[in-house]
């Protein structure tokens, strides 16, 4: 009993200062004091994870386990959703309404994600998913005024609860056939003989499976809705969506991939190869036609989810499968802290105007004149995205086209490249905006002027220390790369 607590102590201390915070709200409301609450949830759960990990490999009941695949991503998704914490506060100053829930919805959609990257059964999965799901519905809709919120809202509700029922009738079509729900018995039941009847409605509930996941992951064609929400919705809570969401359900993904041997089918390969070239083609060419940064962000998303499923192909095809997890997880790592970087910097550009945002890309025009040095630390990010070297993104980048060569994932391989020539253009052109010079009278008019006061220390100390991260892992990534050797699963 103890050991099962200590496996699970992270998202034990994620719930238990939630509620603490919810009862707090109820009896006393206090934005600073919730947001004092909310950042020590997430500081005592990072501790918590030095004694979860002296205990790997360790399961718990059928659904969850801890071994040092899921310490690693609950580490990304706590420090993800402190830094997203931290720098809420400077942002909702200024938006009108009470804030004390955003950093309770922060709490349990990090804590949906943390079950997620634990799960071992389709029913935690599923828990972890709709925890992380319902929280983000609240979150994207967040602001009291505004019709942008609260249509991006409706929209990821309407469709995302569709993907789910779909997810949701897939899982019961495979447990009609085989039997089981638990990640390693559909591996196990798969190694046996489908009957004929049967494989039709296997071939069914997969192809739902995937369809739903898709959706989750906004990969093409399942992707219309990621630019509408991502525009609609705050920039800090269009950060947390883009890393935590996609990121947790990515590793779960990888494990359910893994752990049921989903790999061994040549069908559900080949579908995967589709969906990933459409994606990095698609994702990148529709992000050329794009004005507001928030829109193009998404757009890219996509394309990066595409780069990613390389890694799922590769793995049925080499015969030593472990570099795809390892550069799986070093480009994920690499796209939570670029993404967050880049959507930390939006942020904080936004965090001095009223109950509005600066996401288009004519009111950044001359941030470089103003702001030198927070145009530089986007300028950063966008070329870490871009995949220019001595940036994270590149070194995930190498990764991923190493292990591509390794499989000879030709056609994918000149897919990514396509795609990231692509988006070099668009980085670029946002780059180039922050270094237009813009006309005294222009300027002086412009009802939206970023950042007119001094940055805080806590943004100041978060934005920089994303910076160090990203640029230490385009420069040294050796360390983190033999961390993540070890790493299996």
């Amino acid at each position: 009993m103890e050991t099962g607590i200590q496996a699970l102590l992270a998202p034990l201390v994620v719930s238990i200062v939630a509620l603490v915070l919810m009862m707090q709200i109820a009896f006393k409301r206090h934005a600073t004091f919730s947001w004092l609450l909310g950042c020590s949830g997430f500081i005592l759960a990072l501790l918590a994870l030095k004694p979860m990990a002296e205990i790997t490999p360790q399961t718990v009941t059928p659904l969850l386990v801890s071994d040092q695949y899921s310490v690693f991503f609950s580490a990304l998704i706590l420090l993800t959703g402190l830094i997203t914490t931290l720098l809420a506060k400077d942002y909702l100053k200024n938006r009108t309404g009470e804030n004390e829930e955003f950093y309770l919805l922060l709490l349990l959609s990090s804590l949906g994600a943390l079950i997620l990257v634990s799960a071992t059964h389709v029913a935690s999965f599923l828990l972890g998913m709709e925890l992380l799901g319902v929280a983000l519905y609240a979150l994207i809709a967040y602001p009291e005024r505004g019709k942008l919120p609260l249509e991006a809202a409706i929209k990821y509700l309407i469709l995302s609860g569709a993907a789910s029922a779909i997810l949701l009738f897939g899982f019961a079509l495979i447990y009609a056939v085989l039997g089981t729900l638990s990640f390693a018995g559909i591996g196990q039941a798969l190694n046996s003989t489908i009957a004929e009847d049967q494989q039709l409605l296997f071939l069914m509930g997969t192809a739902m499976i995937f369809t739903g996941i898709g959706f989750k992951l906004s990969l093409v064609p399942f992707h219309m809705w990621t630019p509408d929400v991502y525009q609609g919705s705050l920039a800090p809570v269009t950060g947390f969506l883009a890393t935590i969401s996609k990121g947790a359900i990515f590793a779960a993904l990888l494990r359910l991939f893994i752990d049921a041997e989903l790999y061994q089918h040549q069908a559900l390969m080949l579908s995967l190869s589709a969906l990933a070239i459409a994606s990095m083609l698609v994702g990148n060419l529709l992000a050329l036609r794009q004005d507001n940064l928030k829109r193009i962000l998404a757009y890219s998303s996509i394309a990066h989810i595409g780069y990613l499923l390389i890694t799922l192909i590769v793995y049925g095809v080499l015969q030593q499968p472990g570099l795809a997890v390892e550069a799986a997880t070093f480009y994920l790592t690499a796209y939570i802290v670029t993404s967050l970087a880049a959507f930390s910097l939006l942020s904080i550009i936004s965090s001095n105007t009223k109950d509005t945002e600066l996401d288009d890309i004519s009111q950044i025009q001359g941030l470089f004149w103003r702001q030198p040095i927070l145009a530089l630390m986007l300028m950063v990010a966008l070329l870490s995205l871009a995949g220019i070297p001595l940036t994270a993104g590149f070194i995930g980048k190498f990764y991923i086209f190493t292990a591509g060569i390794e499989g000879s994932l030709w056609v994918l391989l000149a897919a990514l490249v396509i795609g990231s020539g692509i988006s070099i253009y668009y980085y670029l052109r946002i780059i180039f905006q922050m270094t237009m010079k813009v006309p005294v009278s222009e300027s002086a008019s412009s009802a939206l002027d970023p950042v007119t006061t001094p940055l805080s220390l806590v943004s100041k100390f978060v934005v920089c220390l994303l910076i160090f991260m990203m640029l230490y892992l385009g420069v040294l990534p050796q360390t983190l790369m033999q961390y993540l050797g070890g790493l299996s699963l």
